[in-house]
């Protein structure tokens, strides 16, 4: 006969912290130009200087990263990512100066977000256990 697993009380459980995280999505018509994680996807790129290898940092496929920069090329002015096709030279991948400037304008909402919610934040965490 298995025995079933004893549940904890609820009260005795150990406490987790709150947290916020917003995570803010910029649309162009239905198409989402900007999100946490494409935001991700161009950090990688910068840090690595490789789509593959950026893909590959942060476990998607080469194939859904390109697509992820290829929707992100196509919803600005200019393009966000610059790739070189490898071959002899390697190939490689960067942000053009919109795209590290993209990178910062929405790393700077993600923090002006968390700052204009900072009143309301901590009066909703006075209701958590």
């Amino acid at each position: 006969m298995a025995r079933k697993a004893k549940s904890i009380p609820a009260r005795s459980r150990p406490k987790t912290a709150a947290r916020l995280s917003p995570r803010l999505r910029v649309y162009v018509g239905d198409e989402i130009a900007l999100g946490p994680g494409k935001v991700e996807l161009l950090e990688a790129i910068l840090e690595t200087g490789s789509i593959s290898e950026a893909a590959k940092q942060l476990g998607m496929s080469y194939n859904r990263a390109w697509l992820l920069v290829r929707t992100m090329n196509g919803c600005f002015k200019e393009p966000l990512v610059q790739a070189e096709r490898g071959g002899g030279t390697g190939g490689g991948a960067a942000l053009t100066k919109s795209g590290q400037a993209i990178v910062a304008l929405y790393q700077q909402m993600t923090r002006d977000t968390l700052a204009a919610t900072k009143p309301a934040w901590n009066e909703l965490l006075a209701y958590f256990k």
